[in-house]
C-alpha cells in the first residue's frame, strides 16, 4: 500500500469517527431548540421539544447517509 491510499484510508476512518459526534450535536442542538421554545410558550403536551428532537434525529440521519455514500464514491 502506498503512501496516498494509506492517507485516503485514514482520511475515511476520521470521517467515520466523526459521525457520531456530528449526530450527537444536531440532536442536541434540536432538543435545545424544543426545550427553549417550550420554556417560551408553554403548551401542555411539550410538543415542541418532541417535534424537533424528531426532525434533529432525521437530519443527523440525513447527513450520515450523505456523508457514508461520498465515502463510497
Amino acid at each position: 500500500m502506498n503512501q496516498d491510499q494509506e492517507k485516503k484510508s485514514r482520511n475515511k476512518w476520521l470521517a467515520l469517527i466523526n459521525i457520531p459526534f456530528q449526530m450527537g450535536i444536531i440532536i442536541f442542538a434540536f432538543a435545545y431548540l424544543g426545550g427553549w421554545l417550550d420554556d417560551k410558550y408553554p403548551n401542555p403536551n411539550d410538543l415542541y421539544i418532541k417535534i424537533l428532537t424528531l426532525l434533529g434525529v432525521f437530519v443527523a440521519l440525513y447527513n450520515v447517509i450523505r456523508q457514508v455514500n461520498q465515502l463510497n464514491k
